[in-house]
């Protein structure tokens, strides 16, 4: 009796294992992905219904805007101070930073690059963005509208947050409880922007609809030249720049060590998010070879910093809307939004809707009537998500390796070992919390960010 008692109580003590279905951000990638298709439907069969929806598109445009300014501050000031921490690690933290700003600028000039050679978008001649002219709408639509805030001006914000950021790195100690509070900051602005998000499908299915509705099946296919060169691009940056130099500064060939991370490429797939993946990354890195004061300094910062897939997305994307809207960039203006995408990007990684408000205060502080655009990549923002994450992910792996192999704290055998499968990873060895304690202390201290599919 004692010992069936006994295993009654264990089985009652023993947590029921439930059954995992999908989540949230399945079913918003769903959503989006059936509002794309029905908009474009009904943009084809019912082309003058379809552009009466164009207000759907504008409002869910509006709302981002509204959310640009506070982006913008939170992800620089919080951005500086990341510099300033991850930089008094010495060398590693150094190495690593530097390798990061390169990275990600040189991503940057090949979307450049490939969206001057491809040309997306044009020929649409969609009707540029004006938010001072009366829109052909009803009062009842026109009051909605009216309630969403104005947008805050990008470039004095970004000076502001500039100034700030340095500042609180002057004031030293006594700067951490702000830059603290500033990260609490972060955390109700992007749990606002998620929120906002999940208004995606409306506002893709009524942008898309009157793209669709006015251009017919050219908006489509621009669409889908976009996303195919896109796709291509970001494996051409894989295989061809960082196996390349991957192979050249430490041996390794780059397709055994993306086999050897398969199932975190799956992990990411399945969410759209790099950052789901980054507790296991983390302990193969380890597992591989790479010494653990590096790993625990390179792949925290470079989830951050080094957004290999993010750079790409964000200039072909700006190319896109700019051509789309009959204003291509020129030389220069396409340098200066270089130069803004490689500082507005950091430290907005993770969070559903962070890439597409960087890429309106690209616009904004550009061109402010291109941003009747954004509405189209609302639309097929979704089904790039899967190539900038594999990109991020992939490009944080092979800097970690590139940077114990130039700090010499990598054993060059047991890579060898590890991937030609005789010292295989042991999955009992991912417990929860995995690295967060020694290989990132100060991200402990930070608030968690909502996380639902990668910027």
């Amino acid at each position: 009796m004692a010992s069936q008692r006994g295993e009654s109580a264990a089985l009652a003590a023993a947590p029921v294992k439930k059954r995992k279905g999908l989540d949230k951000s399945h079913y918003l990638y769903i959503a989006v992905i059936a509002a794309v298709i029905l908009g474009a439907l009904v943009g084809l069969l019912f082309p003058e219904f379809a552009k009466s929806l164009k207000p759907l598109g504008d409002g869910f445009i509006k709302l981002i805007k509204m959310m640009i300014g506070p982006v913008i501050f939170c992800t620089i000031v919080l951005g500086i101070g990341s510099i300033a921490k991850a930089a008094t690690v010495g060398k590693v933290g150094g190495l690593a930073l530097g390798y990061f700003m390169v990275m990600s600028t040189f991503a940057l000039a090949i979307g450049l690059v490939v969206g001057n050679l491809i040309h997306p978008g044009e020929g649409l001649k969609l009707a540029p963005y004006d938010p001072t002219k009366k829109a052909a709408t009803d009062s009842t639509v026109e009051f909605l509208l009216g309630i969403i805030p104005g947008d805050i001006p990008v470039l004095p914000t970004l000076l502001a947050a500039l100034l700030v950021g340095f500042a609180l790195q002057q004031m030293g100690k006594q700067g951490a409880p702000i830059l603290k509070a500033v990260g609490y900051g972060q955390a109700l602005v992007f749990r606002i922007l998620v929120m906002i998000m999940w208004l995606a499908p409306v506002g893709a299915f009524g942008a898309i609809a009157a793209v669709v509705g006015a251009t017919g099946m050219q908006a489509i296919l621009s669409m889908a030249t976009l996303m195919g060169a896109f796709y291509v691009t970001c494996a051409l940056f894989i295989v061809v720049i960082l196996g390349g130099l991957l192979k050249i500064v430490a041996g390794v060939n780059i397709f055994r060590l993306m086999k050897y991370l398969g199932r975190e490429y799956l992990l990411i797939f399945s969410t759209s998010s790099s950052e789901a993946a980054l507790p296991r990354l983390i302990a193969k890195m380890e597992h591989l070879g790479v010494s653990k004061p590096v790993v625990g300094v390179t792949v925290p910062t470079g989830y951050s910093f080094n957004l290999d897939g993010t750079a790409i997305y964000l200039t072909m994307a700006s190319l896109f809307v700019a051509n789309a809207m009959g204003t291509p960039l020129d030389l220069g203006a396409q340098v200066s939004l270089l130069i803004f995408m490689i500082i507005a990007s950091k430290g907005a990684a993770g969070v559903t809707g962070a890439g597409l408000a960087t890429l309106a205060a690209g616009l904004q502080a550009h061109k402010p009537e291109l941003l009747g655009g954004v509405g189209m990549i609302v639309g097929i923002d979704r089904f790039m998500s899967e190539a900038r994450a594999l990109t991020n992910f992939t490009g944080n792996a092979v800097a970690t390796v590139l940077i114990g192999t130039w700090v010499k704290e990598i054993d060059g055998g047991r890579v060898e070992q590890v991937l030609a499968g005789n010292a295989p990873f042991d999955e009992q060895t991912m417990i929860a919390g995995h690295g967060t304690d020694d290989a990132a202390p100060e991200a402990a201290a930070e608030p968690a960010r909502p996380v639902l599919a990668n910027a």
